[in-house]
């Protein structure tokens, strides 16, 4: 449409004629005379019909269809502005010439904000703010900082939020709450929940109290610090204040739960997700699989297999490994073979960690078989190839089921593999042997341990007190040997339990003495190895002492 403008004298009203047939203008103004050799108006009825097109409609100027059409073209003229300084040279010079050209004497902070709101580059933004700045009253910098922090925000551009956060402290500027949910979203979408943290416990020192929406994102932002009472302490209050959350703040309590072992809240908080109806998507349905998997849930991890194959949902490997994990740990091996052999048939490619756990399972379960071509996949995989862990873990199985001449095959492929043997490949061959009465194999592997330069640690001397409780009673003493090698002190109480016939003050000491100096997982194991040991050699009055001090 072409406009015309005509202004009269006695109105400051604007007259606009469209398409030189309608003209807008105040009620008590006369049309002036156009430029364009428009006639005055004509009464006659008879003249031409040409004049008779011509009439007239009046407008309100101050109508709120005119004023948004007007917002809106100088919007649209000003986003364009935006766009040409988000390429232009970040030199002030440059920089400059385009406002000033643009804005010109009617300079306005609407406009200096309209620009940087559609601004993406966060160099030139900074120069178009001193140009701003240096031509606006006091009270609205506030505004314009802001609205460059969002400009830096969308570049994740934090080393510059925290520099325009100090020079507007300097100049006397005081920070708002946008200031500071500007800063923290930055934080959070450059990956850094520390900093986002850092930034909230600062509120207070400029007297700023956080709203609901900052206090929603915290909890993820704790969460990912792992500062779980401060994260669940904020759920707690969402819960009773009825704060709207987004999907990652849920993902992430979940999480929490998880890892703090609260399986039941876990499953609570998707409910109440869902209640809200924020539907489930695949990242929270992985979260949720990994945390309930912890507490080896199996009915709970099918539950939620079986909602994510009816929701419409298409699993990606993500979800394809957490419910591999999930079912692993839950030593569903039915179940972990079907999801492998799904797996499988869509191509999907699974890693060392996903091969070794299956891997374990096979061996917690007694899974042979399935080790064995599990195994066999896995070297025939072009992304990955059998570690240590996959030998060790193959062997374990071999040995657990008598199975010597396969096991030694598969020590002997991983030391041509270039990889050594470590404390657990030769503990489960020393228990192999045992249990197929080759004494000669086992003397001899315990001698390979004695020479061996393995770390003589914890982990060393829970595999050789497992290994005591299933070798016979001839060889216990090449054991002993071994952990005295290790742990002097252990090997004394190992000597007690196997020599002394019932328990006295001696026994008793030496053994809370051992014990107490080792970690509670450690001493568990101890216990349960001791405790075992003591049942192989009917000496069941010491077995109920180490009862005593699990």
């Amino acid at each position: 449409m072409a406009f015309i403008y005509a202004t009269c004298p006695s109105s400051s009203s604007v007259s606009f004629c469209l398409n030189n047939q309608i003209a807008f203008q105040s009620r008590n103004t006369q049309i002036s005379e156009r430029p364009n050799n428009l006639e005055p108006k004509i009464s006659n009825p008879f003249q031409s019909t040409d004049h008779k097109k011509k009439s007239y409609i009046w407008v309100n100027p101050n109508s709120s269809k005119l004023t948004q059409k007007t917002y809106g073209s100088r919007y649209n003229s000003l986003s364009k502005v935006a766009v040409h300084l988000n390429s232009c040279s970040p030199v002030e010079k440059d920089v400059f010439s385009v406002l000033d050209s643009t804005l010109g004497g009617k300079f306005g902070v609407q406009n200096g904000l309209i620009i940087l709101n559609n601004m993406s580059n966060a160099v030139t933004a900074r120069i178009v703010l001193k140009y701003l700045l240096d031509r606006c009253d006091l009270s609205l910098r506030i505004d314009l900082y802001n609205a460059t922090l969002i400009v830096f925000r969308k570049c994740k551009d934090l080393a510059s939020v925290e520099q325009l956060f100090d020079e507007m402290t300097q100049r006397g500027v005081t920070p708002d709450i946008v200031t500071f949910s500007n800063i923290i979203g930055c934080a959070r979408m450059c990956s850094l929940p520390g900093k986002a943290v850092a930034w909230f416990e600062r509120m207070p020192e400029f007297e700023i109290v956080p709203d609901d929406a900052i206090l929603s994102v915290m909890i993820d932002a704790y969460g990912r610090v792992g500062n779980v009472d401060k994260a669940l302490m904020l759920y707690a209050r969402a819960r009773v204040e009825n704060w709207s959350l987004s999907d990652v703040t849920y993902t992430t309590v979940i999480r929490i739960c998880g890892t703090v072992g609260n399986f039941d809240e876990c499953l609570t908080v998707f409910r109440e997700r869902k209640a809200r109806g924020i539907k489930p998507n695949l990242g929270c349905y992985n979260t949720l699989l990994d945390a309930i998997a912890r507490g080896k849930r199996a009915s709970d991890v099918k539950s939620i297999h079986r909602e994510i194959l009816s929701s419409g949902l298409r699993p990606g490997w993500a979800t394809y490994a957490a419910l591999l994990r999930a079912y692993c740990k839950a030593r569903c091996g039915d179940d972990a073979m079907n999801v492998y052999e799904e797996m499988k048939e869509k191509g999907m490619v699974l890693n060392n960690a996903l091969y070794n756990i299956l891997l374990s399972t096979c061996a917690n379960i007694g899974f042979v078989d399935e080790a064995i071509t599990i195994f066999e996949d896995m070297k025939t995989s072009k992304d990955c190839q059998p570690d240590t862990r996959s030998f060790s873990l193959l062997i374990t199985i071999l040995s657990r089921h008598g199975k010597v001449s396969e096991a030694e095959a598969v020590l002997k492929e991983m030391l041509e593999a270039g990889f050594e043997h470590d404390i657990y490949v030769l503990t489960n061959l020393i228990q192999c042997y045992g249990k197929s009465n080759l004494r000669d194999d086992l003397g001899r592997t315990i001698d390979a341990i004695m020479e061996l330069d393995l770390p003589l640690d914890e982990r060393y001397c829970s595999c050789l007190l497992n290994v005591m409780t299933q070798v016979p009673l001839e060889d216990l003493g090449k054991v002993a040997r071994c952990i005295d090698k290790a742990d002097l002190k252990l090997g004394n109480v190992v000597k007690l339990v196997v020599e002394c016939g019932g328990e006295d003050e001696t026994f008793k000491n030496e053994a809370s003495e051992v014990l107490a100096r080792v970690g509670c997982e450690v001493r568990k194991t101890y216990c349960n190895c001791l405790i075992d040991l003591c049942i192989h050699l009917q000496k069941l009055d010491k077995a109920s002492y180490f009862r005593t001090l699990l």
